[in-house]
């Protein structure tokens, strides 16, 4: 069998294979990625290798430092790229891209829609203590909002779409807004709010936050914003300094979804946070999974030596909270102890007495 470290796009597939055998991984081999048309196989390709509902797939070959040619000798890095054709349009060129975009855009309409007509509402999630899961330590507001036929749309929806915009940074300031209404209407309550880094430098959400503290004197003690890890990395300074000035004044602030991304200890080290939650991931199934027991003891300990409250989100069962209990976490969250709902126990007890 030839040696040739070229690999025609005609090739039979068992010079793929040939010349994926004959080099040690990973150290000696060079990925290049190759594409490869259906009707210039001469024998058809594994399963696993070849989707067919697509006209053509790609595969990784070890050419040991070589790059592929093409069928016609040319170096793959050589051939000319295909022109577009005159007039044709990004969708015409990509249906994936073209349906994303329009979701997207669709997605950005529906809460610009939202925004403007205040269809904006907190769904309020109980956060438990993990030695007593009958009396919640606090409460998470989770932003919604109402669709045009009014129904109820989680953030995983939209905010993906809306994060990096500035929608993103109106729906922190009507969040903001709910939760300091809340908290000034319900003095026993102690409530956490997500936002964004983005939104310290946006002066609406900071005018927001000022007007808010100053209604009631106990408001700062009992709120809580819970920053992402992925937002935290992108200004660190920035957050450092608005933490170190709202905590002076007795505010809190929790890291969500600790390890959800490529995660760094060193939030421990230089930011004073007062709560770290540890992403979901790591707590469903959580009795069964070894592997993620050792880690979320790990975290749980960690914060323990550096004195702040350590939360497992996205517990379902009763078994995964004992296990998270058990492996020192301090308060626990998730569908066990109840879903996110519009209708807490506050307004539930108003509705009530009216």
């Amino acid at each position: 069998m030839s040696r040739d470290p070229y690999v025609q796009l005609n090739a039979k597939a068992w010079l793929f294979r040939d010349a994926l055998k004959r080099h040690a991984w990973p150290s000696q081999i060079t990925l290049t990625r190759v594409k490869l048309y259906k009707n210039k196989a001469k024998t058809p390709l594994p399963e696993a290798l070849l989707k067919r509902q697509f006209k053509t797939c790609f595969m990784y070959v070890a050419l040991n430092g070589h790059a592929a040619k093409w069928d016609d000798g040319k170096p793959a890095m050589d051939r000319p790229k295909k022109k577009r054709k005159a007039g044709a349009t990004r969708e015409h060129r990509s249906p994936l891209a073209y349906a994303l975009d329009t979701r997207d855009s669709s997605t950005l309409d529906m809460v610009r829609e939202a925004i403007s007509h205040k269809q904006v509402l907190l769904a309020y999630q109980p956060i438990v203590q993990a030695s007593n899961t009958k009396r919640p330590a606090f409460y998470e507001g989770l932003v919604r909002v109402l669709d045009e036929t009014g129904r109820i749309i989680p953030a995983k929806d939209f905010m993906g779409a809306v994060e990096d915009t500035e929608l993103g940074r109106q729906l922190d300031v009507l969040a903001l807004e709910l939760g300091l209404q809340a908290l000034a209407e319900q003095p026993g309550l102690r409530l956490s709010i997500n936002m964004s880094a983005r939104s310290i430098g946006y002066a609406p959400w900071m005018d927001c936050l000022q007007r808010g503290l100053t209604r009631a004197a106990t408001i700062p003690e009992r709120l809580i914003f819970e920053i992402s890890e992925k937002s935290v990395v992108q200004v660190p300074e920035i957050v450092q300094g608005f933490m170190e000035e709202l905590q002076v004044k007795g505010m809190s602030f929790a890291l969500d979804d600790y390890g959800a991304g490529l995660t760094t200890l060193t939030v421990f080290r230089d930011f004073d946070f007062d709560i770290i939650k540890l992403h979901g991931s790591f707590s469903r199934n959580i009795s069964q999974d070894g592997s993620n027991q050792v880690i979320a003891s790990a975290v749980a300990a960690i914060c323990e030596r550096f004195d702040m409250h350590s939360v497992a989100s996205r517990i379902e069962s009763p078994a995964d909270a004992q296990m998270m209990a058990d492996l020192g976490f301090d308060c626990l969250q998730g569908f066990a102890f109840g879903a996110p709902t519009i209708s807490p126990p506050w307004k539930q007890r108003k509705s009530d007495a009216a």
